[in-house]
């Protein structure tokens, strides 16, 4: 049973609250994925694939949470390598294999979302847009959500060591990224340079999960600092379009 008595204690409303902020700033890549790969379904059916998705996104992550032990496991060795890059033999963990599939699936989804935005959306016969099934979208949130979840499992951790407050931080944030996930979406729909944008940070958290796997850290601070900037500059670029005057062409017949 769990000790609810600990909830009585300051430092544990500051562990709640500084895990559920963390959980939050980890899960933005997450709804930015959801949010652009739901946009591939039919307009009525994008509401629920957000929500199946962040669902989806909280039951896999407690379940993570119930096998801590396990998810501990995954960072010993499964066999070793010699590689030029390490002084010593390179350990090839449960963890590196899932990282390194998880990004590479990240980095091949966003480039093939980017070919598709440059070349035009997919038509059928009749002229209108190709959606994808609910089945097949599913899938890949589910694919990716495993992977950020042990980004996310692992920081929560790192910070507590009580199971019971790791859980409510995760259900907390989701209910959080549950509520503002229509506003993301069609923030980023709705402004093409945002979303191209979007899926750029998503090929460099692809390679940043990759370099992880090959034991190359990188401080993610760095990572969501560069975000953030960038998604600065583009708004500030989006005021100026909108505030700039139209471009009126010249009539040569007038010339």
């Amino acid at each position: 049973m769990f000790d609810l008595s600990v909830f009585s204690e300051t430092q544990t409303w500051v562990s709640l609250l500084t895990l559920t902020f963390m959980e939050i700033v980890l899960g933005i890549d997450n709804i930015i994925f959801i949010s652009i790969i739901v946009n591939r379904l039919d307009p009525s059916q994008q509401k629920r694939g957000r929500t199946i998705g962040l669902v989806l996104a909280l039951v896999i992550r407690i379940l993570l949470l119930m096998s801590i032990s396990w998810i501990v496991g995954l960072k010993a060795p499964l066999f070793h390598l010699d590689v030029p890059w390490a002084d010593h033999d390179f350990g090839v963990t449960g963890r590196d294999i899932i990282l390194l599939i998880g990004g590479l699936f990240l980095i091949a989804k966003s480039t093939t979302e980017i070919h598709t935005k440059l070349q035009g959306e997919e038509e059928n016969e009749a002229g209108g847009a190709v959606y994808k099934s609910m089945g097949g979208i599913i899938v890949q949130i589910v694919l990716i959500d495993i992977v950020f979840s042990f980004d996310s499992i692992l920081t929560a951790v790192g910070l507590v060591d009580n199971v019971m407050i790791m859980v409510l931080a995760v259900v907390l944030s989701m209910g959080v990224m549950l509520v503002f996930s229509g506003v993301v979406a069609d923030f980023v729909n709705r402004n093409p340079t945002i979303k191209m944008l979007a899926l750029s940070f998503l090929i460099m958290i692809g390679v940043m999960l990759v370099m992880e796997a090959f034991h190359k850290e990188i401080e993610k601070g760095y990572i969501y600092f560069a975000m953030f900037f960038s998604l600065m500059v583009e708004v500030l670029n989006m005021r100026l379009r909108k505030k700039a005057d139209p471009v009126h062409l010249r009539d040569s017949r007038f010339d």
